[in-house]
């Protein structure tokens, strides 16, 4: 963590650089300021306003010569101020910015670290909305994280993908970068005849003009831009519905064909088991996109159309697909808050294995206490590494911990309130904050209103917030 000397000597500096701009006059409103405080990223995400739409227009060459791997970018972003400002920030990591317009005027920015902080020609009132363009260009990059693993910007074997979780889709398009701010979104992306682009949402349009093609999807429902993707390569695409209609879309590097086409069937089984055990399906489609095993390190539950490296087995995509209930419609309001994600979609496959012939979630529970669920000793110990809903920083909220215990935490809670209350707070948990956030007190509160004749207290304490294991299962 930083010292606060330094930040505000930062923060000074930027108000002083900020009223230079303006010439020194007299100001109502006030910079937006740069970060939501996230407890593990405390930059992510801006102040002083909330998006509801992005706009992205995008053009790619992945090819060789001088424009491979070369993004061109323009961002029409629309907010409501949520204050009166005077100035606010955008996240951009990389790219050159070439000009930036609030409603349609020129206005001035600065560029500090990820920080890219627009001043209008003038202020903006509270609860104004507003639209910015960013005009940007230039090779976006790959974004390490804290636990080594690497987001943003991938280059693959024929294209790129864009993968955001926790703060990489900060990468390849300016915005609030935080799941506590959703919005809507329209993204074209034009690319070299032959190639494809795969994202989020439905496609809207496809045409081909001067041997370049472009894509245009709309996403109609919230996201968080963690959960954004964009992927462009050769696909094999298939096109079906639900039995009840849901459209879904699959996109397939050709290398993978063969190995996804018999688990990809089963998406529609999938949903229809998932509808019954978490509710309706918060969004409009659904899908997968299956690149080659060496293109990412991991999977991801991108929203609509869960992103994999390498064909998926069948416990995998349902932990992703879970993930559109649990992660992407109900979303954390801080990366503290990651094991209401994975504990969700971890239990999710317990479910799925309990229902088809597997290991019953208590059996599977037991293990895990008894320390004897994986092979290796060192991964069974590390499941009691720390609670939870408290990771001792960012480069653990994707650890064992936040999976396996948070799937446990809910486990304890299914015993306590037994099966039929325990579907219903699945279903109600997805309901009460569809296309919302929440957080780990808002989950304590719920499940606590729902059975308000039970204790839960010793699950909080021991399994939920304690060190280490609990003396007894």
């Amino acid at each position: 963590m930083r010292t606060p000397t330094p930040r505000l000597l930062v923060a000074a500096a930027t108000v002083l650089a900020l009223a230079a701009c303006s010439g020194g006059g007299a100001v109502d409103g006030t910079p937006g300021g740069s970060g939501v405080r996230d407890p593990y990223f405390p930059k992510a995400g801006n102040g002083g306003y909330d998006i509801g739409h992005y706009d992205l227009v995008l053009d790619y060459d992945p090819g060789t010569g001088a424009d491979a791997g070369h993004l061109t970018g323009s961002a029409t972003i629309t907010a409501r101020a949520t204050r009166d400002l005077s100035a606010f920030d955008l996240d951009l990591k990389g790219l050159d910015v070439e000009k930036v317009t609030v409603e349609g005027r020129d206005a001035r920015f600065n560029r500090a670290g990820q920080e890219l902080t627009v001043r209008p020609a003038e202020e903006l009132n509270d609860g104004e909305t507003f639209r910015v363009t960013v005009r940007y260009s230039g090779e976006p990059e790959t974004i390490t994280d804290p636990d080594d693993s690497e987001e943003g910007w991938l280059p693959t074997a024929d294209g790129a993908v864009g993968l955001g979780e926790p703060t990489g889709s900060m990468a390849w398009f300016p915005g609030s970068h935080h799941p506590s701010d959703k919005a809507t979104y329209d993204l074209a992306m034009t690319v070299p005849k032959g190639l494809g682009v795969v994202s989020n949402g439905e496609l809207r349009d496809e045409r081909t003009r001067d041997g370049r093609t472009t894509f245009t999807w709309h996403t109609s429902e919230p996201m968080a831009s963690h959960v954004v993707t964009v992927a462009v390569g050769e696909w094999e695409t298939g096109r079906s519905t639900t039995d009840d209609g849901l459209p879904v879309y699959t996109a397939v590097d050709p290398t993978q064909a063969d190995a996804s086409r018999k688990v990809l069937k089963r998406i529609p089984e999938i949903m229809d088991w998932a509808r019954e055990n978490f509710g309706p399906y918060p969004f409009s489609s659904i899908g997968a996109i299956v690149d080659r095993d060496e293109d990412a390190g991991y999977a991801l539950e991108t929203q609509n159309r869960p992103y994999f490296p390498g064909a998926p087995d069948i416990v995998l995509l349902v932990h992703e697909l879970a993930h559109q209930w649990y992660g992407n419609s109900v979303s954390p309001k801080t990366w503290r808050d990651m094991w209401l994600n994975e504990g969700f979609a971890t239990y999710a496959e317990w479910l799925w294995e309990e229902d088809h012939g597997g290991d019953t979630a208590q059996e599977i529970f037991e293990a895990l206490y008894d320390g004897t669920y994986y092979e290796d000793e060192d991964a069974n110990d590390s499941v009691w590494a720390f609670p939870p809903a408290d990771p001792p920083d960012a480069a653990h909220i994707s650890e064992s911990p936040v999976y396996q215990r948070g799937a446990m935490v809910l486990h304890k809670i299914r015993e306590t309130v037994g099966d039929d209350a325990f579907w219903d707070l699945l279903h109600g948990w997805a309901a009460a904050h569809r296309h919302g956030n929440a957080d780990t007190d808002d989950f304590t509160a719920y499940v606590e209103e729902s059975a308000p004749d039970e204790d839960f207290s010793q699950i909080w304490a021991d399994w939920l917030r304690g060190d280490g294991r609990p003396d007894s299962p």
